[in-house]
């Protein structure tokens, strides 16, 4: 536990910032943190400074043969400008004649699909990986691709770890002598469409796995550790799960800021609700604050926002250790999205004075 005391407001040139990212929702905080910096709105942040996103990979599936990194792909099309705008995920100006032709020869799952673009990347990540180069390795590739033209080296995106992790989620079957069945989190998402209770979440080969090749490093040396609005069970709680990450969380002198995905009592987007009910945290703005924790009582943050909405939670917060602050945090287009940022900096530099 580090000495709160000695802990740096934020120092006039933040060049070094670390964000736990999940998919949808931390990339496109992401995408409002990067405009921020290009168009110098955020206070302290050096026009120069790296962003170093740890991602999940614990959403990792295997399809038709294929490595599928769904919040890897996210984030990388995200920043590389070519998400599709409208899903949030997945290539823009897609088409589906592969996934078309496997369904016609009735080839399973037919309820993930696979872009005739996207494959291209799974087909790059797949021949990497089986010629033995670990994802690290392979993201830093096909960044090369969708970063370094858009971003140069101001954004690096780092698998949170090299091994195979797998969340699942428990739901209940009649059918089943135990009464329940476990899926893979992809098939509840997607063919389920999160529509039943998830019982327990799963995370496979978590508690074996190792930080990736740069992970530590960017959360010990950063000058701000940033939690964005990503899913804080299957997302920043599966990075956070990693062995060793949340001990570099907990200990880095860095200011550690976060900000809510749940709004008014439930998720703007994706599935928080459900995941916070599996795992009994209650399902609100403070609710997750809480779960992650002041590090002056042994958690993990400096500083959490919540939305306008939120603002009566804000004493039950500060009560708690945290400093906290009720700001808009719908992120409608990339300039409100870098005012959640500016935000978010202002109130851990405010805290560590």
């Amino acid at each position: 536990m580090p000495d709160r005391s000695s802990v740096p407001s934020t120092p006039p040139d933040l060049r070094r910032i670390t964000v736990l990212s999940g998919g949808m929702g931390g990339a496109k905080f992401l995408q409002g943190l990067t405009h921020g910096i290009r168009s110098g709105s955020l206070p302290g942040v050096a026009p120069d400074a790296v962003v170093t996103v740890v991602a999940n990979t614990a959403d990792d599936i295997w399809v038709h043969g294929l490595k599928v990194c769904p919040d890897l792909d996210t984030v990388m099309y995200t920043l590389g400008d070519g998400i599709d705008l409208e899903r949030g995920w997945g290539r823009r100006d897609e088409s589906w004649s592969v996934k078309d032709e496997l369904a016609a020869y009735g080839v399973e799952p037919t309820w993930f699909g696979l872009g005739d673009r996207d494959v291209a990347t799974h087909l790059v990540r797949t021949q990497m990986l089986d010629a033995g180069y670990p994802l690290s390795q392979v993201t830093e590739a096909l960044c090369r691709r969708w970063l370094l033209p858009t971003l140069g080296e101001s954004v690096r995106l780092l698998p949170m770890t090299d091994d195979r992790v797998e969340t699942h989620v428990a739901i209940a079957d009649a059918d089943s002598p135990s009464g329940r069945r476990v899926v893979h989190f992809q098939e509840y998402w997607i063919r389920l469409r999160a529509s039943v209770p998830a019982e327990t979440v799963l995370f496979v080969g978590l508690a074996d796995s190792s930080p990736g090749p740069g992970v530590i490093d960017a959360i010990t040396d950063a000058d701000l550790v940033i939690l964005p609005p990503s899913n804080p069970v299957v997302s920043v709680g599966t990075i956070l799960g990693v062995p060793r990450v949340r001990e570099a969380v907990a200990a880095t002198r860095a200011p550690v800021v976060g900000l809510s995905p749940i709004v008014g009592g439930t998720h703007v987007r994706g599935m928080a609700e459900q995941m916070l009910n599996a795992i009994g945290v209650e399902v609100s703005a403070a609710g997750v604050g809480l779960h992650y924790g002041a590090r002056s009582e042994g958690g993990l943050l400096d500083g959490w926002l919540v939305d306008e909405r939120d603002a009566d939670s804000v004493p039950r917060l500060t009560d708690a250790g945290l400093a906290c602050r009720a700001v808009p945090l719908m992120m409608r287009d990339h300039d409100a999205t870098a005012a959640m940022a500016a935000a978010a900096i202002e109130l851990v530099g405010r805290a560590a004075r």
